[in-house]
């Protein structure tokens, strides 16, 4: 299961800009082998804004792709800085140079698309004021969480920005987060193993952000999901929930896998013991957290775990995403590992009351935004266990797919379907035709360019609502008025190869001779994962040119729409009409 990503991953250029000393930090982020890889660059420290405002001077580059913009409080507002000498300061002029410093960040050059700000944090060594610590006009605490809350909102509006909690790290490591001696030595105020957790922390967020968080959680269900071996005691008597610590432990730590599952991340069992056994104890015992719904799928049985496990990302059409998984036994954890090396398999404390903590403590769950697609992802694949059962029902494909009733929506992109049109782009890898990765400002103003034009794409059937689930895109050649290239083919793997690729194609044919060109073509541009991309080209029906990476259609010809499916242009007011009314007012930019 191993892949060749981590030999072509690219490195990431980080500039961080801050008024103490980051050199250590820059070392951490520098050196640490875990994807992503990143290569770090200090700014002079105590010139923040300096460097914020003259982004066409050193120490900028071209190359820069994240920022780390770290500050102290006091170097932000004159007002917490007077605070800080007992004396008062104005509410409102604290909030107005939080807002400053705020513009100064949105001012960072466009090419950036990672830009980090650890919230403000208090020293122990700061003065305690007592009971003036949350006074609104001198109380030094009650700043700060002013002040950390307008930063937050007045950076909602740019998606390149991500306020992190600082606290957080300071909970972790309390004092020890701080040192006074580095400080005097070499103005760097934090500790060595606070900083530590801060490039952690740093290096989940960009793997958040170029979609390598876990899409698949799979559990073991006796000790781990519940105390006890459901085949032995049966479900009546499991260690869950009650008057009882340890089975109070292993609820909360349901709960927590639930709310993952809330977020986005797929639940899945992976468990020796009789399947009917075991789903008797999901559907029937009263403290259970996690019912047979929550979970995508499961494999429960007394095979191979690691086998098992291939076999069910498969059934899911996950086999190449990044999958985790959690299990009381070290030995079936060192089977999977061993066997599986892509797969994350962390070690679980011995005592179950610590479980919800260490999943907790996790960071491989990041997420920058929560889609409604997220938020319904589990029922989208318990709907397909109900579409499996029907095809298990006709002889043919193409009855299966009759019987589905599907329907495929296209519509411009438009601020609505956004954040989830850049979510799919940057984390879809196999039916991707060129992989390419933009931030939501890039995607949007690229949609915008007169010649670009950028469709999106829903689906559902008979058993439920798969969401947004296909990105297509074309540009018209530069000085041709007649050629128009595919820059974007993306499908989510949970509705491939069931003719949504070829209704995307006959809607790019239909929108490419609505602006009057003559040909369609595309370029494969082939990836460690995307060859299920280069498969559908293959039987397509276009014409393939020069070997396997470039394929034409001649618009003269319809691209027929398969008949399986129902297609519905939907125009950026929300208003949709039946296939064959609007094809050309479908088109988001022109």
């Amino acid at each position: 299961m191993t892949t060749e990503l981590s030999k072509t991953e690219p490195i990431l250029d980080f500039l961080l800009i801050s008024n103490f000393n980051l050199s250590n930090l820059a070392a951490l982020l520098s050196k640490d082998e875990e994807s992503p890889t990143i290569r770090a660059a200090t700014a002079p420290f105590g010139q923040v804004m300096q460097v914020l405002l003259e982004p066409e001077r050193e120490p900028w580059t071209e190359t820069t792709q994240g920022v780390v913009g770290w500050t102290s409080p006091e170097s932000v507002s004159p007002s917490y800085k007077r605070l800080l000498g007992g004396e008062e300061a104005d509410p409102e002029e604290l909030m107005h140079e939080v807002d400053e410093f705020s513009n100064s960040l949105k001012a960072i050059p466009g090419h950036v698309k990672y830009i980090f700000v650890p919230s403000w944090v208090a020293g122990p060594f700061e003065n305690r004021m007592g009971l003036l610590d949350m006074d609104l006009r001198h109380g030094v605490s009650l700043a700060l969480m002013r002040m950390n809350v307008r930063l937050a909102e007045a950076l909602q509006d740019d998606s390149r920005i991500f306020v992190l909690d600082a606290a957080r790290w300071v909970a972790i490591h309390g004092e020890r987060s701080f040192s006074q001696r580095l400080w005097y030595m070499s103005k760097t105020p934090f500790g060595l193993e606070f900083l530590k957790t801060a490039a952690a922390e740093f290096k989940a967020a960009v793997r958040a952000l170029t979609g390598q968080t876990k899409k698949l959680l799979l559990v073991d269900l006796d000790e781990t999901l519940w105390g006890g071996v459901v085949g032995d005691v049966g479900w009546q008597n499991l260690r869950l929930g009650g008057h009882d610590a340890i089975g109070e432990a292993f609820r909360d730590f349901q709960l927590s896998l639930r709310a993952l599952k809330t977020r986005g991340t797929l639940l899945g069992v992976v468990s020796k013991n009789e399947e009917n056994t075991a789903l008797e104890a999901l559907r029937l015992h009263p403290e259970m957290a996690l019912r047979p719904d929550d979970f995508a799928g499961w494999r429960i049985n007394w095979q191979n775990k690691a086998q098992t496990m291939v076999d069910l990302a498969a059934e899911l059409n996950l086999e190449w995403q990044p999958w985790f998984f959690l299990d009381d036994n070290p030995v079936e954890r060192a089977r999977v590992r061993e066997a599986l090396a892509d797969v994350l398999v962390p070690e679980l404390p011995a005592n179950p009351m610590e479980f919800k903590a260490a999943l907790q403590q996790l960071r491989c769950f990041d997420t920058p935004v929560i889609s409604s697609e997220d938020q319904t992802r589990t029922a989208m694949y318990v709907s397909e266990r109900s579409r499996r059962v029907a095809q298990t029902q006709v002889s043919s494909l193409d009855q299966w797919l009759e019987s589905l009733q599907m329907e495929v929506v296209a519509e411009p992109l438009h601020e609505v379907n956004l954040d989830r049109a850049t979510q799919l782009l940057n984390k879809t890898n196999q039916m991707n035709l060129s992989t390419r990765r933009l931030t939501k400002e890039e995607l949007w103003n690229w949609s915008r360019e007169n010649g670009n034009w950028m469709l999106v794409f829903r689906v559902s059937d008979k058993f439920g609502d798969y969401g947004l689930v296909g990105i297509a895109s074309f540009r018209l050649e530069a000085g041709s008025q007649t050629d128009a290239r595919i820059v974007d083919f993306i499908l989510s793997c949970r509705v491939m190869g069931r003719k949504v690729e070829e209704t995307m194609l006959h809607v790019l044919a239909v929108s490419a001779k609505a602006v009057r060109a003559k040909f369609l073509y595309a370029e494969y541009l082939p990836t460690p994962r995307n060859q299920p991309c280069l498969a559908f080209l293959l039987r397509s029906g276009l014409t393939n040119r020069d070997g396997a990476a470039a394929f034409a259609w001649n618009l003269r010809q319809d691209y027929v729409k398969p008949s399986a499916v129902t297609l519905v242009f939907a125009a950026s007011d929300g208003s949709v009409d039946r296939y064959g009314v609007q094809e050309a007012s479908l088109l988001s930019h022109g």
